[in-house]
């Protein structure tokens, strides 16, 4: 799980300070306040890997475009350094056997080291617009007293006691026990972002009838146009998922849900023709009516789709990174919403970050923390501004009967302003009509 994030001098963000995040954290503002930048930075971490860059700004392919470093940097102040920091729970422990005998002089003399956590930090500057690593930091431990630097391109160890660190544990349970820290931490870094999956806010359009050569594919994608090939592999290699501590199918928490939010009363995925290579998708939207494709159904099931299955195709403990999850979605449906990330993250044990301008979601989250589906500490909620050109964030403070604190003016909008001022046209109305 990623715990914390922190940029400087990325777009708008002159400095985010330390952003905590929990299993369901919402960011919400207005638009142009810098929130999708916050999302697209871990992005920009996730294509990085395996890119042989120093840092991925991406093209049309990407997950996110960003341009060159002279787009990324705050003002476009070529001269500034973009810094970028991430927090994160390893997938597995790691046991470090600290000698301490250069300390002490006892050549018997070592502490133990239990690693469940690290954060990593870089400073890159623009050269002739190309991203030059200055400084890179692996920081771990109890009190973070331990680190692994990079200082232009060469391995800094601050001190000769961190120098003398014995791997006791097996982290992948594959191999020798010793292992490289820099290679487990790294590792570490990688297997975390393979398991981090976005969903833009734009998704393919709906199609009458879906091939599939039978493929698995790893993810939907960001445009969820591998959503029903998702469908489909997990139906051949009978993947479940927990739900009330049974499993079952994938497909039937999808039909369930799309029937509890009255989206469909029926959902089936079938052949065009038997032994085809070529499948439709068949929803009912009650019970007397006749079975449409998804094209028929309407804009928003099809939109939000994508979603639902995401949530359920997933491996258990991901990471997704959720934009506007509610786009094109009834209010009442918006609120369910909340139901279902709390559904996964709380049996699936996902981590969901989302952008979303829904208080309907919000509401809903609120009712549900005062019910104690879900407990306050398990989220984490924030309200972005822009100012001249500078984004700022402040993080909601909820109790744990679900009340906020500190509502930003004109959160969702003036609605009592907008009552007041129609009751005032009305009162005006009527009194020209009487006279």
């Amino acid at each position: 799980m990623i715990t914390h994030i922190r940029m400087k001098n990325f777009k708008s963000w002159k400095d985010s300070g330390k952003v905590e995040l929990a299993p369901l954290t919402g960011f919400f503002g207005t638009n142009s306040s810098g929130k999708s930048s916050l999302l697209q930075m871990l992005l920009l971490l996730k294509q990085t890997i395996g890119s042989n860059q120093v840092i991925c700004f991406g093209d049309e392919s990407s997950l996110v475009n960003l341009g060159d470093f002279r787009e990324v940097i705050h003002g476009h102040n070529v001269e500034a350094k973009l810094e970028l920091e991430f927090g994160c729970k390893t997938h597995a422990p790691l046991t470090i056997e600290v000698s301490q005998s250069n300390v002490s002089r006892h050549s018997n003399s070592f502490s133990l080291l239990n690693v469940d956590s690290f954060t990593f930090d870089a400073a890159i500057h623009g050269q002739d617009r190309q991203p030059i690593l200055e400084h890179g930091c692996y920081t771990f431990g109890s009190d973070n007293e331990l680190k692994i630097e990079w200082e232009s391109g060469s391995l800094v160890y601050p001190s000769q006691y961190q120098r003398n660190m014995i791997l006791r544990g097996d982290y992948d349970n594959s191999g020798p026990s010793r292992k490289d820290l820099l290679k487990y931490l790294t590792s570490s870094f990688e297997k975390l972002f393979a398991h981090v999956y976005y969903l833009s806010p734009t998704r393919v359009d709906p199609r009458r009838v879906y091939g599939w050569g039978g493929n698995h594919p790893a993810h939907i994608r960001q445009w969820g146009d591998q959503t029903i090939a998702a469908l489909l592999s997990a139906r051949v290699r009978k993947l479940k998922t927990l739900h009330e501590e049974e499993e079952v199918p994938i497909e039937e928490r999808v039909s369930y849900w799309l029937q509890e939010m009255d989206l469909a009363h029926s959902f089936s995925l079938d052949w065009v023709n038997e032994g085809a290579t070529t499948y439709e998708v068949r929803l009912q939207k009650s019970p007397e009516s006749a079975p449409v494709t998804l094209v028929d159904m309407g804009y928003g099931l099809a939109q939000f789709l994508p979603v639902l299955v995401l949530c359920y195709y997933a491996p258990e403990g991901s990471t997704l990174i959720l934009e506007q999850p509610g786009i094109h979605l009834h209010p009442k449906v918006q609120s369910q919403l909340a139901d279902l990330l709390i559904e996964v993250i709380t049996e699936r044990n996902l981590q969901i970050l989302i952008e979303s301008h829904s208080e309907h979601l919000l509401n809903r989250l609120q009712r549900r923390i005062a019910e104690e589906k879900i407990s306050v500490d398990k989220t984490a909620l924030y309200f972005c501004r822009n100012d001249e050109g500078v984004s700022e964030i402040d993080r909601l403070e909820m109790d744990e009967f679900g009340n906020i604190a500190n509502w930003p003016e004109n959160f969702f909008g003036d609605e009592m302003g907008d009552l007041f001022a129609m009751t005032e046209a009305q009162r005006e109305r009527q009194k020209r009509a009487e006279g």
